[in-house]
């Protein structure tokens, strides 16, 4: 499996952004997968993961009713929508996938201005 992420960019505080992640797999994407991020100095942290079955969704307490996820099976896609954000939220944004051993998307910049 390969993860390729698009999307990001820069936005004032109180903005969206939308990323996406296309998961290069011969099979049926049957494995969950979400996404993590890394800011300079922290360690990654789960953001959010969606089940195999695209329920089963947990989201990090501090992007909870602001951010989305939702996996398109058709196009081996999947998407994080993130609405009303912080300067906090900058990061870099790496697609996650819990196959065996895990997949790593190489990262994409999200950077929020105040």
């Amino acid at each position: 499996v390969q993860l390729v992420e698009s999307g990001g960019g820069l936005v004032q505080a109180g903005g969206s952004l939308n990323v996406s992640c296309v998961a290069f797999d011969d099979g049926f994407m049957v494995y969950d997968m979400g996404w993590y991020r890394q800011s300079p100095g922290k360690g990654r942290e789960a953001v959010t993961i969606s089940g195999w079955d695209g329920e089963r969704i947990i989201y990090l307490d501090s992007v909870k009713g602001r951010f989305t996820i939702s996996r398109d099976f058709t196009k081996k896609t999947v998407h994080l929508q993130m609405n009303s954000l912080k300067p906090e939220d900058t990061a870099t944004y790496y697609c996650y996938a819990d196959t065996s051993p895990n997949t790593w998307g190489k990262g994409i910049q999200v950077t929020v201005s105040s």
